[in-house]
């Protein structure tokens, strides 16, 4: 399924937004989204949301021969996958242009630059070396997914511990994380890509690139860099020509936001495993909020009930309640009921006073009969009981 081209007002919009150095999530030009890293319960395991792109990382090990030409070398293999899970555009099972973009730029990023000891990973030379397969899974694809996966792989590979072996002659034992402590990963350095997006023939340019921007953009510009302001890997694509100033501020610009999220992955590693030592509760659910996840969860608050009857009262007092008593009808009929609290009813006492002396002459065997209507009242004599009585006279 292919994805929804933006219209040619949408493309205008961002055009003149980004000449008038306005984005649309109200971001400067050289800022980066809200970055949240979170560690599974399993070591190696990391979540990475930037905005609202997220990504997920899983970094796995086992025991592999080595590669003739590197006998003594462990092997470092990366896997990224776009799921239509991410976005729609994406297919399932299908090899496209941006899936092999971001495996290349991913591997020259952490691979080539070697930033992780590939020689510590050999067990027996020639024989077993540790295999590191480094997972990278979109989840949701909001722009920028190069940055979001660079920093999902390093902070797993960070946080990923393999098990402990020993070597008696040929045999290697693999002791469990119960038996034996596992050991981390030996890293030199963290690379961490940062993107630029260049706008009108690179005129204008922008850090960290939405989905909307990178539709709209002419080139961009990838620097992989680590906190010691090392150029590890450098891509451009789009076709448009850079000059030497311009590669220079990007680089600068750079060297700020890689230092800034590698304290940020730091931070991130220290408290976990500050919670894993004390014992506390780690993993992607406690990092969710409780209401998020079902509403039984809430713990449930406490009601101050000892002063209700006194607040009550001083409500009833202050409000100020209307004198006029709001009359309710009563119908005094036989065979009849009240309706309402037994007020008088007040209907009719307009009328002139000379048609009270006859209805109080009425007779008690006499019945009324009241109508809907409100303009004359109807009454009826009982006839039957009128003749029977004559007839008795």
């Amino acid at each position: 399924m292919r994805d929804t081209p933006l219209s040619n007002c949408e493309k205008l919009f961002l055009l003149k937004a980004i000449e008038e150095k306005k984005r649309l999530d109200g971001r400067q030009t050289y800022d980066y989204r809200n970055i949240k890293i979170t560690f599974g319960t399993d070591y190696g395991c990391c979540i990475v949301e930037l905005g609202k792109t997220r990504v997920l990382c899983q970094v796995t090990c086992e025991l592999v021969p080595p590669k003739d030409s590197r006998p003594t070398e462990g092997i470092v293999f990366f896997n990224l996958e776009l799921s239509p899970m991410a976005s729609p555009a994406f297919e399932p099972n299908r090899q496209s242009e941006l899936l092999v973009l971001l495996n290349r730029q991913l591997e020259r990023c952490l691979r080539n630059s070697k930033c992780i000891d590939t020689e510590s990973l050999c067990v027996v030379s020639g024989e077993k070396v540790w295999q590191i397969r480094v997972d990278v899974h979109v989840l949701n694809h909001d722009g920028n997914l190069m940055d979001a996966a660079s920093i999902a792989a390093i902070s797993a590979l960070s946080h990923f511990r393999r098990p402990d072996v020993a070597i008696q002659g040929r045999d290697v034992t693999v002791f469990s994380p119960e038996e034996r402590d596992p050991i981390p990963l030996s890293i030199y350095h963290m690379p961490i890509c940062v993107s630029f997006a260049f706008f009108l023939q690179g005129s204008y340019l922008l850090v960290d690139p939405c989905e909307r921007e990178e539709r709209v953009k002419d080139g961009l510009l990838v620097i992989a860099m680590n906190k010691h302001q090392e150029i590890c890997s450098i891509q451009s694509s789009g076709g448009i020509m850079l000059l030497k100033d311009q590669v220079l501020r990007c680089s600068k610009i750079a060297s700020v936001k890689v230092s800034e999220i590698t304290q940020l992955i730091n931070k991130a590693l220290e408290n976990d495993k500050k919670i894993r030592k004390e014992g506390g509760k780690f993993g992607f659910a406690e990092s969710m909020p409780k209401e998020r996840i079902t509403t039984l969860k809430r713990d449930e608050a406490p009601v101050e009930m000892t002063d209700v009857k006194e607040t009550a009262n001083d409500i009833v007092t202050r409000t100020e309640t209307s004198t006029e008593a709001v009359p309710s009808p009563v119908l005094v009929a036989t065979g009849t009921a009240h309706v309402g609290e037994g007020i008088v009813n007040s209907w009719g006492l307009d009328e002139d006073e000379e048609d009270e002396p006859q209805t109080e002459d009425r007779k008690t065997d006499e019945v009324m009969v009241i109508s809907d209507s409100e303009e004359e009242e109807v009454v009826i004599l009982n006839e039957e009981a009128q003749k029977s009585k004559k007839n008795r006279k």
